[in-house]
């Protein structure tokens, strides 16, 4: 009961402000008569109060991490020109593009306007504003540095975007490759192989080992293609469910991908450089060390890394140095302690961490763009023997035959 009593919804409402002038707008609370109140308090005279109705399908599009992105480094622009919290939120807001954006940006502007915090207002919306981006703020408004934390914060989530994004492409270009070849190869068996396969018929002769052997996969494919498509579909989504349902099994494909040739390598990298950027942006915030590190775990994108993260945490909450911590937890480079030790001897452990953070992503930058020279010749021999082989097979019973002639 108490859950949802402390439940809010958004209000529309209309009424008279003190000049007599008729306003209207929105508001967040937990029924129509606290907002009747709360206009009160602020010299309107509420004349309607409406719930507002959630729209059965949202014409606006989702909300996407490069919304809040860009949010971010929107509302620090303002509040950096000496824009109010309040007016930043509506000049924001109402030039959104995206109308779910827009509505969540009026609906925290609503929330501070009625007296709550920025934090409590970004707390109704965990969907969209993580642990590590509502433990900032709060640390930006207890010191009175909300302007510079956001700035922190859109830097620190520019370069995270980047990186995703960096990976993400290196992770599409041979996927989408090997999409394409099956593609291809399911239209030769099924509708191009069977036209030969009818000339061939009329030969008279056995057909070379190889191209029997084609003719043989095409019939299997016309038969049984519902099979294959469906077997690598079912496949798919049964690892996906199992990593969202089993905790053991994720942590078996994390460590697994971690050991895969190359693509271990870029990730590695990459979790590197998420410890290294979230650890620095939050410890540059004021963040303690030992809150922080809970958010850097959830940050890493690894649960070995992860776990590794907790387990600093948890030597460190004890007096243990982030170095000692670091190096107990078998999973840093060398490199990396090393320039944690000097971070933290010199008093500049958020500087060392940044200079990590950039090192690590420019290494992620090379180690992509040398993966994606190196897959390009390996997809091309690929494709080339793939679809080369077919159409020798197709060929051969016709030289066979021109050489008899």
């Amino acid at each position: 009961m108490a859950t949802a009593a402390a439940k809010s919804d958004m209000f529309v409402w209309e009424g008279v402000d003190k000049n007599g002038k008729r306003v209207k707008g929105e508001m967040s609370g937990q029924n129509d008569a606290l907002i009747k109140a709360q206009l009160r308090r602020q010299g309107v005279n509420p004349l309607k109060v409406t719930k507002k109705r959630k729209p059965l399908l949202s014409g606006g599009g989702k909300i996407t991490s490069k919304d809040i992105t860009v949010f971010s480094r929107q509302m620090a622009t303002m509040m950096s020109s000496g824009v109010p919290l309040v007016q930043s939120f509506e000049i924001v807001g109402r030039g959104h593009e995206n109308k779910a954006m827009q509505d969540l940006i009026l609906s925290l502007k609503a929330d501070v306007e009625a007296g709550g915090s920025l934090n409590e207002a970004l707390g109704k919306h965990p969907q969209q504003f993580n642990e590590l981006y509502r433990n900032l703020v709060t640390a930006g408004e207890q010191a009175g540095i909300l302007e510079e934390i956001l700035h922190k914060l859109a830097t620190y989530m520019e370069k995270t975007e980047a990186l995703k994004s960096k990976i993400k492409g290196a992770m599409f270009y041979p996927i989408a490759v090997i999409v394409v070849a099956f593609v291809i190869t399911c239209i030769l068996m099924i509708f191009v192989i069977p036209q030969f396969q009818d000339l061939f018929s009329g030969f008279g002769a056995d057909l070379p080992a190889l191209t029997q052997v084609v003719i043989n996969m095409s019939k299997w494919f016309q038969e049984f293609w519902w099979v294959l498509i469906g077997g690598i579909v079912g496949v798919i989504v049964l690892i996906m469910q199992a990593m969202k349902r089993s905790i053991k099994f994720a942590h078996f494909v994390d460590r697994l991908l971690l050991k895969i040739p190359v693509i271990g390598d870029i990730l590695n990298k990459s979790a590197i450089a998420r410890f290294a950027r979230t650890l620095s942006t939050m410890f540059a915030a004021g963040t303690p060390l030992v809150e922080a590190m809970t958010s850097v775990a959830g940050a890493c994108g690894n649960i070995v890394y992860y776990e590794a993260t907790m387990k600093m945490r948890d030597e460190i909450s004890t007096g243990t140095q982030v170095q000692a911590a670091m190096r107990d937890s078998g999973v840093f480079p060398n490199m990396v302690i090393q320039m944690v030790a000097i971070g933290e001897e010199s008093g500049a452990l958020d500087q060392m961490l940044s200079k990590v953070a950039d090192w690590y992503e420019q290494e992620v930058d090379d180690a992509v763009d040398s993966l994606t020279s190196l897959l390009e010749p390996i997809i091309m021999a690929v494709l080339g023997v793939l679809i080369g082989g077919l159409v020798v097979a197709m060929y051969l019973p016709i030289f066979k035959m021109g050489q008899v002639v």
